[in-house]
């Protein structure tokens, strides 16, 4: 179950571990800027099909049940027949699928190609994650999946300045055409990646099927299933904090505090500075002194943290209030790859966190929804004990999940 060791006793990288990180922060990064090309072509698409706003927010939704259904089938593919072919695999296809948003005209076949784009950007995950999980020491992937999980991030800035830059001149239909990039990073991915020892070996031991293995170890037992449900919840709250913060907060601000930043290249670039450095600051935190204590810290304080909102009275403070906001509510994301990976095998890790994290992003999503539907009735405290509530059902959870506490023992 532990995930191989090299290098382990020193801070130097080998050139096999400097590519794994190098690769699947790029592919996170691309993946994410292929993405998030919707969330700035909306306003675009909107206009020019006639759209309503029920069938534009049903475009995301679809795009996160895309996720969910491509998280299981590349987590069984990348578990049953190798990480590194299933990940270039996953990123042709969300690549074609947001390329081919260029000679999309309708909203049929919008709602099919961001179908496949949700289906190979949720198998690239969990995948992704394996490899970064049995290529570093046990006390490494903490840190590791979160310098990954800044990619992401990264890819949210390329989005914004290629939305910016070619909307304007070739409108969104171009915007899509740069889908093609991530395409490239698979022949890097196909070069100098090759599988893991620790897959290697659990292929050569394997005595029951991927589908099998994933029951035995995920849900065969009332204890295993809460485990795996718990771990579900938390990354549930994880996703509807994030995507209720980012989708709305410029907005809730706009709106109650009368602050224009609504759109703000400042706003996003301060938020997405504080959500990078919360991540390396939680891997470190979580690598040195457990998942109990790391998730303990940074869920209390994002309960705490979301009422700040309410004390931003100028451009300058919510830029500071949204960067420590970031810092602490998206800080935990890379932990859960990295907890997922140490609480389940070889055999069945790369289903584990697609499975996992990608229940998440399905449920989660919605809260951009729940949020509207407070802003439309309650008051901007009501909204963000809303978030608060969330935050402290997750460390609740946390809380008794036996196989964090295993964990946080184990840790040096």
């Amino acid at each position: 179950m532990e995930t191989t060791t090299l290098n382990t006793h020193t801070h130097s990288l080998s050139k096999k571990q400097k590519w794994t990180i190098a690769s699947t922060s790029s592919g996170f990064a691309l993946e994410n800027m292929d993405v998030l090309f919707l969330s700035f072509a909306m306003s675009s698409m909107i206009a020019d099909l006639h759209l309503s706003g029920g069938a534009a927010g049903l475009i995301g939704s679809i795009t996160n049940l895309g996720m969910l259904f491509g998280g299981i089938l590349f987590g069984l593919i990348g578990d049953r027949f190798g990480r590194v072919k299933t990940f270039s695999y996953t990123i042709f296809i969300f690549a074609f699928a947001t390329a081919m948003m260029a000679v999309a005209n309708n909203i049929t076949l919008i709602y099919l190609l961001r179908f496949l784009a949700g289906i190979g950007a949720g198998g690239e995950y969990g995948v992704g994650i394996a490899i970064i999980a049995e290529s570093f020491h046990r006390n490494q992937i903490g840190k590791m999946t979160s310098i990954a999980a800044i990619g992401g991030q990264i890819g949210a800035i390329l989005a914004a300045i290629a939305a910016a830059l070619i909307i304007p001149r070739f409108g969104w239909h171009g915007l899509f055409l740069l889908g093609l990039l991530p395409v490239i990073l698979t022949y890097f991915v196909r070069r100098h990646l090759t599988e893991t020892d620790a897959f290697v070996q659990a292929k050569q031991t394997e005595q029951t099927s991927t589908a099998k293995a994933v029951f035995t170890y995920m849900f065969s037992s009332p204890k295993v299933a809460y485990q795996s449900l718990g771990l579900m919840v938390m990354t549930t709250v994880q996703i509807a904090g994030y995507f209720g913060l980012m989708n709305w907060l410029p907005i809730i601000v706009q709106k109650q505090l009368g602050l224009n930043v609504s759109g703000s290249s400042l706003w996003m670039i301060a938020t997405i500075l504080g959500m990078s450095l919360g991540m390396l600051t939680f891997g470190s935190i979580l690598d040195f002194f457990g998942p109990r204590r790391a998730f303990g810290i940074f869920l209390l304080a994002s309960a705490a943290m979301v009422f700040t909102i309410t004390l931003a009275h100028s451009t300058l403070s919510l830029l500071l209030i949204g960067a420590v906001v970031g810092f602490f509510s998206n800080g935990m994301f890379g932990g859960y790859g990295a907890v997922i990976s140490r609480l389940y095998p070889t055999e069945i890790r790369s289903t584990a966190n697609n499975i996992i994290v990608n229940v998440g992003r399905a449920i989660g999503g919605f809260s951009s929804v729940a949020i509207g539907v407070l802003m439309d009735h309650y008051s901007l405290t009501v909204v963000m004990a809303f978030l608060s509530l969330l935050y402290l059902i997750s460390f609740t959870t946390m809380l008794t999940l036996p196989g964090l506490r295993q964990l946080s023992q184990t840790t040096k």
